[in-house]
């Protein structure tokens, strides 16, 4: 980077990799009740996928291909999400999920612009 140039505001990989690890943290909490089980694995599944579709449109091969991963991101975000919703977690774990809720929420509309600018 030249002297002159400002770093990135927020690098993307890295924020979806964040994500996917404070999910995987706050799955550890939950209840193991029969329903969080199994919406704990559909949710570490859609919030690691939002990070592996990334990486993957970083190396697209064309701008085409560059759109279909991010809007893959974007649909795995909305998916943790959804289960993030689904979960019940234990009385102290609700502001960490709100969290989350919040994050895969920004992430989407992250996508969501990206996909545009790409039209």
């Amino acid at each position: 980077m030249l002297e002159n140039q400002s770093p990135k505001p927020y690098n993307l990989g890295d924020r979806t990799q964040k994500f996917a690890k404070r999910v995987r943290e706050f799955v550890k909490t939950l209840p193991k009740t029969l329903a969080n089980i199994e919406d704990s694995r559909q949710l570490v599944k859609a919030s690691g996928s939002v990070g592996a579709n990334y990486i993957e449109a970083e190396e697209a091969l064309s701008k085409k291909d560059f759109a279909m991963r991010i809007k893959i991101c974007r649909k795995e975000a909305k998916e943790s999400r959804y289960w993030l919703e689904l979960i019940e977690p234990a009385e102290n774990e609700n502001v960490e999920r709100e969290n989350l809720v919040k994050e895969a929420t920004e992430l989407t509309k992250i996508f969501g612009s990206i996909v545009e600018k790409t039209k």
